[in-house]
This record gives structure tokens, C-alpha cells and sequence, in this order.
């Protein structure tokens, strides 16, 4: 009895180290990522994308599902912006952005400015 006690005990603890993983670390551009999809989804702004305007939240959930999609494509910040939240994957067309305050940007310029303003925040003074 005292045996299979151990057996399951063992199995248990492999089983717990198999279903948590260390979701905690993540690393410095998976960070400047996460920033960027909730910089979009608390931006107030209009995402036109392939012609039709779109919601900020409509707008970041369409980039985290990228994201998860196509990570591969996205190791840095610049790449998640160059290769998934600038442009259409299907057609190629650039994604535009009109701010709060009315401006008309591209999502690249748009999201590189905010890239920048996040790294420049997390600089020690």
C-alpha cells in the first residue's frame, strides 16, 4: 500500500510540474508585445484595416489572435509590428489609425512612436 501511495505521489508532482509552467517570466519583447496589443486596445482609437474601421478592442483582439497564430513571425517588438500589426497577412494592405484626437497615422509609425514612449518609461532615471 505504502508503494502506491509513493507511485502516486510521484506521479502527481511530475503531473504538477508538466501543467504549470513558468508563465511568470516572460521575456523582454513578449513584455514589449503584451504592451503594445493593450496600448491598442486602451487607445480609444479607429483601426482601418482592409478598407473597413474597426474598434481599438476589435483592433487588439485581431492583433493577439495574430499573435498566437503567428508568433514565429513576431521574436521582437519590431518584428510584431513589421511583420503582424502593421498590415494585412491576405492582402498586404497597411493598416491605418485615426487617433482620438482625429490624426490619421500608420499603424507601423503609430505603434513604433509607442514603442519607444514604453521602452523610454522603463529606463531608470
Amino acid at each position: 500500500m505504502w508503494f502506491l501511495s509513493l507511485i502516486l505521489s510521484a506521479g502527481v508532482a511530475a503531473s504538477d510540474k508538466i501543467q504549470a509552467p513558468d508563465t511568470h517570466k516572460q521575456t523582454q519583447s513578449q513584455q514589449e508585445i503584451h504592451y503594445l496589443i493593450q496600448f491598442v486596445a486602451d487607445s480609444g482609437a479607429i483601426f482601418i484595416r482592409n478598407g473597413t474601421e474597426h474598434s481599438a478592442k476589435d483592433a487588439a483582439d485581431h492583433l493577439a489572435m495574430k499573435y498566437r497564430r503567428a508568433s514565429r513571425y513576431a521574436k521582437t517588438a519590431e518584428d510584431f509590428i513589421d511583420n503582424l500589426a502593421s498590415k494585412s497577412s491576405i492582402t498586404r494592405r497597411p493598416y491605418t489609425v485615426v487617433t482620438i484626437g482625429g490624426e490619421k497615422l500608420s499603424a507601423r509609425d503609430w505603434l513604433y512612436s509607442a514603442l519607444g514612449d514604453y521602452r523610454d518609461s522603463q529606463r531608470p532615471p
